[in-house]
């Protein structure tokens, strides 16, 4: 089963050589048949200029260019209508997932057969490195919120790196969020919708370079938005969405 791995990349040529050259050897020494795929959401740096000089180094990178509208939820909904794996990761630029993280994500997948793999920082196995004290609280606030309103056990839901098979892609289909709100919408529809998921433990490592394009502020009420139309669907829709095989 080829795995492909959607990247979005907005202003992140220092992070690039170090995050693909990780990924690209995790993955041939675990012999995973694979794509990387890098969205450049039109990056005013020489992102551009990296990926084309890594392409040469590593073959089985491809990258396309996000021309707009732009925004993570877009580049990363970009890279999920192009990548042509049979199943998907998303993960960051800037090296805070870790690619063996990513190939226990892949083995769990096969030997489980499970539609989606997430991974959670927060339980037994879990790993912070340099994690923000006021994101970490807001980050705690906000999954406990989305597990009491959706009434799910599951306790990283706003983490973006995730493992989903092209046919879940396919069945949580048609994306709502522009933004960072994406990484709640992904998983809240799979979980909703009926596709099989496990729960692994995995890490998380702040960036080396660059900064985070994360407006907290802003997003709050993006969120919430995405909660309600989920909150919505599960208890309003009669399983209208449901998978049906």
């Amino acid at each position: 089963m080829k795995l492909s791995v959607v990247i979005p990349a907005y202003n992140e040529a220092e992070s690039l050589p170090e995050t693909i050259g990780q990924l690209a050897t995790a993955l041939q020494q675990a012999q995973i048949d694979h794509e990387i795929l890098v969205v450049n959401d039109n990056s005013k740096d020489n992102t551009f200029e990296v990926l084309k000089d890594l392409h040469k180094k590593y073959p089985e990178l491809n990258f396309v260019t996000n021309s707009g509208p732009n925004g993570f939820g877009y580049a990363v909904r970009f890279g999920l209508e192009k990548f042509n794996g049979d199943c998907v990761a998303v993960m960051m630029a800037d090296l805070s997932d870790s690619p063996h993280d990513l190939i226990k994500f892949y083995t769990a997948m096969m030997e489980g057969n499970y539609d989606c793999v997430f991974g959670s920082r927060f339980i037994k196995g879990g790993k912070l490195v340099d994690y923000p004290f006021l994101k970490k609280i807001i980050n705690r606030t906000a999954n406990f919120i989305i597990r009491l309103v959706m009434h799910i056990k599951y306790n990283d839901t706003t983490n973006a790196f995730k493992l989903y098979k092209r046919h879940t892609i396919e069945g949580i289909k048609p994306f709502l969020s522009p933004h960072f709100n994406l990484t709640i919408e992904l998983p809240l529809k799979a979980i909703i919708r009926g596709y099989s998921y496990t729960v692994i433990p995995n890490s998380w490592t702040n960036r080396k370079y660059g900064k985070s394009n994360l407006k907290i502020r802003e997003m709050g009420s993006r969120y919430f938005f995405i909660l309600m139309y989920c909150f919505i669907e599960k208890y309003f829709s009669r399983g209208d969405f449901k998978k049906k095989w």
